[in-house]
């Protein structure tokens, strides 16, 4: 009887880890293989795919859509690239704003959504991280992926132990060759994040880009938030950005780009290309390590009284209280600033123009909120929807 008794135990237990295992399965391959819903506006002209640029990358998970916006008018060409860490979702929503609403008058927009597509097909583990999270939308709730810093491990195995930049030889931590911001500039044979940063500078170089934006959030409790951080190719139009904004609309600082920093967008892209690299950080204290719980609530609001409580001993960088940071206002920093830097760079540099239009504005993101900026998939011809 007692021999019976423990098989039964060992048996239910077998199967209650079974059924675990086979749930989580599911969830994760769910939220690998879904696919996010982009609108193309009417200034999108053609899709690519980073593989057309470097075709070793073609057909591999971050083979990612880009987009081209094309006024048909000499001008510059501005690469505006979301996701590069897929934890900081107002990167990747200002990025499919943008293809979905606005359009060049001068000049070209390149956009990648999902700069580091793999890294948006996991989340972080041990962080409780929700995998989706929606935005309301005048027609109903659009489902987006939630990710993580680094490119997925299913894509990129092993980690080294410890990760050797390239071409600097500077030391880097393990998981920083799945970090899309420290493999600039990347190499042909190297990692899945390094090729992709090959990939982007093959792009870069092809396309003729003359400016690359790369859209990023941080915690609270880092020193290098809600700013501009640029290369000294751009520190003109970074400047006159930040003092104008700060004075008429929102704070934001600016940054010089370290140079003996290896492997940062602002660094390398510079370096080892003619397009000046500007980064744009905004404030999401959803990534801060004194947060409580980190739910789809806290990555939508940014309210936290961890958080607060934290900013009341001195502890954070970034002012916080009880409205938090809400992805509307994270969102519509980075449409504004931008737009701003589209402006100051055709001033300072007029034979490489770029001129925008159709940015709704930032009073507007944060009273209607940006999904009534989004549009709804089913209402288009399918040959203006595209898949992330």
């Amino acid at each position: 009887m007692k021999a019976n008794r423990e098989w039964i135990i060992k048996g239910i237990a077998l199967a209650v880890w079974a059924g675990v295992l086979v749930s989580s399965g599911i969830a994760f391959a769910q939220h690998r293989q879904y696919k996010e819903a982009v609108v193309l506006g009417a200034g999108v002209v053609d899709v690519r795919t980073l593989g057309d640029y470097f075709e070793p990358l073609k057909g591999t998970t971050n083979d990612c859509n880009i987009y081209i916006l094309d006024s048909g008018v000499p001008g510059g060409t501005l690469l505006i690239m979301g996701a590069v860490h897929a934890e900081e979702p107002a990167t990747n929503l200002a990025a499919q704003l943008i293809v979905e609403n606005a359009s060049a008058t001068t000049g070209r927009i390149i956009v990648a959504i999902h700069e580091n597509r793999s890294g948006s097909t996991v989340t972080r583990p041990g962080d409780a991280y929700p995998q989706f999270f929606t935005i309301e939308t005048d027609w109903g709730e659009k489902k987006f992926r939630m990710g993580d810093r680094w490119a997925n491990p299913l894509d990129s195995w092993p980690d080294p132990e410890t990760y050797v930049h390239y071409p600097s030889g500077q030391l880097l931590a393990y998981m920083d060759v799945r970090n899309m911001n420290r493999t600039w500039p990347g190499r042909p044979n190297g990692s899945l994040a390094e090729r992709t940063s090959y990939a982007f500078m093959r792009l870069i170089e092809e396309e003729g880009v003359d400016l690359t934006i790369d859209l990023h959030e941080a915690e609270l409790e880092y020193p290098i938030i809600g700013t501009i951080v640029a290369h000294q190719g751009a520190l003109d139009v970074a400047a006159m950005v930040s003092m104008m904004l700060t004075a008429q609309e929102f704070t934001i600082g600016m940054e010089i780009s370290p140079l003996a920093l290896h492997g940062l967008s602002h660094r390398e892209i510079g370096d080892f290309s003619d397009s000046p690299c500007i980064l744009l950080e905004a404030p999401e204290p959803f990534l801060d390590r004194v947060r409580g719980v980190t739910d789809e609530a806290l990555l939508l609001t940014g309210q936290d009284e961890f958080v607060m409580k934290a900013g009341e001993h001195g502890l954070l960088y970034w002012p916080i209280d009880e409205n938090g940071w809400p992805i509307d206002i994270r969102v519509a920093r980075h449409v504004r600033t931008i737009e701003k830097i589209t402006e100051l760079w055709t001033r300072f540099h007029p034979d490489e123009a770029m001129v925008v239009a159709g940015f709704p504005t930032y009073n507007e993101m944060v009273e209607l909120g940006v999904g009534h900026f989004f549009h709804d998939p089913s209402t288009v011809s399918q040959d203006r929807v595209a898949f992330e």
